[in-house]
């Protein structure tokens, strides 16, 4: 079934999940009032990269040897999202620390204004906190979901698509 997918539709759906995918972080955010941490806007990224990878394959058409490694390129950077979101679930559950940013670390050997400044200018969305959950699976956990079935389906397309030949 899956190799069945034309090249032109494999690359629009590379962009659909990517569009989809973004579009409900931003919802999140802006409408629903739920601010991002750092590991969030980390898990963002991967789905420009294969938003821009979906676009140039879906311009390239024709050459169904370009658009099969722009996908499986996609495929690779969704599973990279895919391993982002697993380290912020972990955080989440505690199982490991997050990154220095996750917690607002503060500096030593501070001024009792230059630590004021810290404090204010630091960032208030921890990574280790989940402000929302469907389940019991975070938008992390969600993410994971999305991102590793993506990654999958698009290397799996991209693998099919060249043995169908």
């Amino acid at each position: 079934m899956i190799r069945r997918i034309p090249p032109p539709l494999a690359a629009a759906l590379v962009i659909a999940v990517g569009v989809f995918a973004l579009a409900a972080a931003f919802a999140f955010q802006h409408l629903g009032g739920l601010a991002p941490c750092v590991l969030c806007i980390w898990q963002r990224y991967p789905y420009g990269v294969a938003i821009a990878l979906g676009a140039i394959a879906l311009l390239l058409g024709r050459r169904p040897g370009a658009v099969r490694a722009l996908i499986a390129v996609a495929g690779i950077v969704f599973l990279a999202d895919a391993a982002i979101a697993a380290f912020h679930v972990g955080v989440e559950q505690r199982w490991w620390e997050g990154t220095a940013e996750c917690g607002g670390t503060l500096g030593t050997g501070l001024t009792a204004e230059e630590l004021t400044e810290q404090l204010l200018a630091a960032p208030v969305v921890r990574c280790d906190e989940v402000p929302w959950s469907l389940f019991g699976i975070s938008m992390a956990g969600y993410n994971f979901l999305i991102a590793a079935a993506a990654g999958t389906a698009s290397l799996t397309w991209a693998a099919r698509s060249r043995t169908a030949r």
